[in-house]
């Protein structure tokens, strides 16, 4: 009867062990296994839509350009702080498009972030993501790091417009902030990392008091149609330059580094030396 026993014993621990030690290896090898990690670039309802400015012109675009350049993502320990600025402390970082051009405005309403590239990499938590807009040396934003194309409508009055900037930025931001976190990969899975542009900025926004920061800050349209030719406005930097008062062209330069956010997070933002 005790032989039994020890042989009931025995088979018992015959089956349970390798079961054990079957799933703890397969534990190990999910942490350890790549995942996917992708790449979206989002210019948010107001490039889709369409949107009132601070001085209410009704603002939609066709195109809207961005070459983004260099797009990368870390795992930071410390976090980063885009208060503080400088380089990520980066134990990991994944290459996520070494050159893409985007156009922010493609979908309606409806449309997902735009994806931009998708790679495998090492899991972790993704909590830093930084990029350049550099002038694209092919396509259809050749020669500008950022090409916006749209009409505006005020009063009757519509104003086809393009403003071609080559003026080079650069973004480094650190985690996305929003209703969810992102870049969270485990093994085997897929998370995803997101570069927003927020062209509020630029325009304002005609639905909040004009005495909101967003819109003190903001350039408008009217600057820009008070220098339109023919009815329209066709405009590179040099342009603007010459055209626009030297306070509202300070006050754009002021707003291109600004545009760049991981959803609400913040960036260190820069403007690229140019010879």
């Amino acid at each position: 009867m005790k032989m039994r026993k020890q042989l009931l014993i025995w088979l018992k621990l015959a089956f349970v062990i390798p079961s054990v030690l079957l799933s703890s290896c397969q534990t190990q090898t999910t942490e350890n296994t790549p995942g996917t990690l992708q790449l979206r670039a989002n210019g948010e309802d107001f490039v889709r839509e369409g949107f009132v400015t601070k001085d209410g012109w009704k603002v939609t675009f066709d195109q809207l350009y961005a070459n983004l350049v260099e797009v990368t993502a870390y795992q930071t320990d410390p976090p980063y702080n885009a208060e503080t600025g400088g380089k990520p402390e980066a134990k990991e970082k994944v290459i996520l498009a070494q050159t893409k051009t985007v156009d922010l405005a493609e979908g309606d309403e409806t449309a997902e972030a735009i994806l931009v590239s998708e790679v495998s990499a090492p899991p972790g938590r993704y909590n830093a993501l930084s990029w350049k807009m550099l002038k694209a040396t092919v396509g259809p934003a050749q020669g500008y790091s950022l090409l916006i194309d749209g009409t505006a409508t005020k009063d009757g009055q519509t104003i086809p417009f393009t403003l071609k900037v080559d003026q080079e930025l650069e973004f480094t931001c650190g985690d996305f902030v929003g209703d969810e976190r992102k870049g969270i990969l485990q093994g085997g899975d897929t998370a995803e990392l997101e570069a927003t542009f927020h062209f509020d900025h630029l325009f304002g926004d005609g639905n909040v008091a004009l005495d909101e920061e967003i819109n003190q800050e903001a350039l408008g349209f009217a600057p820009l149609a008070a220098i339109a030719e023919a009815g329209k406005v066709e405009a590179d930097m040099a342009t603007l330059k010459s055209k626009l008062s030297a306070d509202d062209y300070q006050k754009l330069m002021a707003i291109l580094p600004s545009l760049g956010h991981v959803g609400e997070g913040h960036c260190y933002e820069s403007l690229v030396s140019q010879n």
